[in-house]
């Protein structure tokens, strides 16, 4: 059943791109639990099947249904376009018990009998410590299953930004809604999105946030109720490569593609860098780097984006795939 996203001309104007580390640590909690979505995480799922043992999600995964409601005030949408996840997790902890108790209800109420569980009236019992508690835990999952990666996890995420920030001045809002996703349509106005549940919703000027995520694939979730603002999260770019480690073989079928000193460029970017930090950790002139990334950028491997006085480049999703072997 499709979710109704209208837009109104404000809202075309309050458009905003975002990643989230905290929905990142909430889905990678959701994805151990399904194993539908594993299928581009077994290297993620061996590391924290074993320092991950001792956590007990269970409170969390009995408020995340296979279909229905989560409660929001546990991934709120986040308000800077790349937020820490100290200052998302400080958000979850300072949610009203009522509301949240709201919330938690009617997420229970999409599995029969959860409410009723001994978990779930626990849960329900005292609202202010379950927030304490499942924001407790939802740290210790932070910790445990997401910060370890986050820089590899958060360079695919930015990249997947930086790249449809591009395509949205190439084609627009109506276009890149369309490229972003195939269950995402986009007429007169209206974004409708194919998946599972029914949503109808106004933006009424508060626009629209779009995030990528990794451990949100395969799905699309489009959903906050107000106060929230509304969000659409769509699986990131180039995911297929995200574990992916260089094998010799690669990075030798890479030298004789793209010549040695530019695939030692491309392979070095696992992190966004400048020109001048590559040029020292590659011991290369920063006139030679410099020409690299040019190259690099105009075949589409690579992005850049101005900080300060700084331009940090980085791969496009494209660039992942093929550093990787992909």
């Amino acid at each position: 059943m499709p979710h109704h996203l209208r837009f109104g001309e404000d809202d075309l104007l309050a458009c905003r791109f975002a990643v989230s580390p905290l929905w990142e640590t909430q889905e990678a909690v959701r994805t151990l639990k399904r194993p539908e979505r594993q299928g581009y995480h077994p290297h993620w799922l061996r590391r924290v099947r074993a320092s991950g043992a001792d956590l007990d999600f269970a409170p969390l995964w009995l408020l995340m249904p296979q279909r229905g409601h989560s409660p929001d005030w546990l991934g709120p949408p986040p308000l800077r376009p790349s937020g820490t996840f100290d200052e998302e997790i400080a958000a979850v902890r300072t949610a009203d018990p009522e509301a949240a108790r709201e919330e938690m209800v009617r997420a229970l109420a999409c599995t029969p009998g959860a409410a009723d569980t001994a978990l779930g009236r626990h849960l329900l019992a005292d609202p202010a410590r379950t927030v304490r508690e499942l924001a407790d835990l939802m740290e210790r999952a932070w910790h445990v299953l997401v910060e370890p990666d986050w820089p590899r996890l958060r360079a695919l995420l930015e990249a997947d930004v930086a790249f449809h920030s591009r395509r949205l001045a190439d084609v627009g809002l109506g276009g890149l809604l369309r490229e972003l996703d195939h269950r995402f349509t986009w007429r007169e106005g209206t974004l409708t999105v194919e998946w599972k549940g029914q949503h109808e919703r106004d933006l009424d000027g508060q626009g629209l946030v779009l995030m990528p995520s990794v451990f949100s694939w395969p799905d699309v979730i489009s959903g906050y109720e107000p106060p929230w603002q509304p969000t659409l999260v769509y699986p990131v770019r180039g995911i297929g490569g995200l574990w992916s480690a260089p094998t010799e073989q690669t990075t030798e079928a890479l030298v004789r593609l793209l010549g040695r000193h530019r695939a030692a460029v491309l392979a070095a970017l696992d992190l966004p860098a400048t020109t001048t930090a590559l040029a020292h950790r590659l011991d290369l002139a920063a006139s030679s780097v410099s020409a690299h990334l040019k190259a690099l950028r105009d075949a589409g491997l690579l992005t850049s984006r101005r900080y300060g006085h700084q331009v940090l480049y980085e791969r496009t999703p494209l660039g992942i795939a093929l550093a990787a072997g992909g």
